[in-house]
């Protein structure tokens, strides 16, 4: 199947700075790809080289089957939403929606048409005379997402579209974008450092980490088996639990050895034979708990509950040693207090184990 959108051998610099080398990427016709990573990855640069704003020293682009790699902006058929709202502010909802269509010369009825499509998907119909002063931060930015639409392209672009507004106005707009990809059925590359972002709007997600992908993968792949110890504490919220130690093997049966830790790892899914040697031993917040079942084959970590975070829904409860310290995440309410010891026990074959360099063992 032809990709959507494929950069190869992408490298781009700025000065004598090597931003990112030798970059490859494809995506596929009507997937929702997210760039996920800390500022300063990469990932706004990779987006900017895909739709032609930023300068490539190497490498080849092609969008749709075209080698886009020395073209214009305009001529990549692409529509791009940015982190800011860039609206005419003089200019009514409709006439936002419609001016790349006029410049473009277009004929009068079918921008109208685009345009009422256009608002019809992002509920804006009620909006169309009023100016950007007279609408709200999420308002505004269905409409900059709105005059992308228009241009009725097969690939669509996001720099951080949410990140100006506020946590419900994040909330509701990441749905509508998420309808949006629906019903469209659009190819759409994403960035954004709102790992919730990522993981609920996402076919796959491409993590990114001074200017390489770490991993790329579907959003399940990502958080139950991330390939190396920067994915794994960037992703999840609170971060993965990380526990140092040593792997001792003895007659092909795996044991972690930590800080008065003893597990048996016997469960734990090996992507090759297992030696014996320094690791970390990642387990999920929400993979611990106090109650011993069959899983956990009795195994347990000695912890001293420290702060009990009461989040609504669940609860986040937090243990003494390291920084910031073990957490396990619960269901509901409890009635555990700072103080209280207790056993932790967890499923093995849930958890992530590490080697030394950081790779997924």
């Amino acid at each position: 199947m032809q990709s959507a959108v494929s950069v190869s051998d992408l490298k781009v610099t700025y000065g004598d700075h090597t931003v990112m080398d030798k970059l490859d990427l494809d995506v596929a016709p009507g997937e929702f790809l997210v760039l996920l990573g800390p500022s300063g990855c990469g990932k706004s640069t990779l987006l900017n080289a895909i739709a032609g704003l930023n300068d490539i020293a190497d490498g080849e682009i092609s969008i749709s089957g075209r080698n886009v790699t020395w073209s214009e902006p305009k001529d990549r058929g692409i529509g791009m939403v940015f982190q800011s709202y860039a609206l005419y502010p003089r200019m009514s909802v409709r006439r936002n929606l419609s001016f790349s269509l006029r410049v473009a010369g277009l004929p009068k009825a079918e921008v109208e048409a685009r345009v009422e499509k256009a608002a019809a998907l992002l509920h804006l119909e009620p909006l169309l005379d009023r100016r950007p002063a007279a609408l709200s931060g999420g308002q505004r930015q269905r409409v900059a997402i709105g005059r992308a639409l228009v241009r009725d392209v097969d690939v669509f672009l996001f720099d951080e579209p949410l990140s100006n507004l506020d946590a419900k106005l994040r909330n509701e707009l990441r749905v509508e974008i998420k309808k949006l990809h629906q019903q469209l059925g659009n190819t759409m590359i994403y960035v954004t450092h709102d790992q919730v972002e990522a993981l609920t709007l996402a076919d796959r997600i491409a993590i990114m980490k001074d200017g390489v992908i770490q991993q790329m993968a579907t959003p399940t792949e990502i958080y139950h088996h991330p390939v190396n110890l920067f994915v794994a504490g960037f992703i999840g919220a609170p971060a993965m639990n990380f526990l140092e130690g040593r792997l001792e093997v003895h007659e092909g049966a795996p044991v972690f050895k930590g800080d008065g830790h003893r597990l048996d790892l016997s469960a734990y899914p090996f992507l090759q034979p297992p030696k014996s040697g320094y690791v970390t031993l990642g387990l999920r917040p929400e993979h611990l708990t106090a109650t011993p079942d069959a899983t956990s084959g009795g195994q347990s970590i000695a912890a001293t509950v420290s702060v009990v975070e009461p989040m609504g829904a669940d609860t986040v409860v937090w243990f003494e040693g390291g920084e910031p310290g073990l957490s396990m995440r619960i269901m509901g309410e409890t009635d555990l207090s700072p103080g209280t010891a207790l056993s932790l026990y967890t499923d093995l074959s849930k958890a992530s184990l590490f080697d030394a360099d950081g790779a997924r063992l």
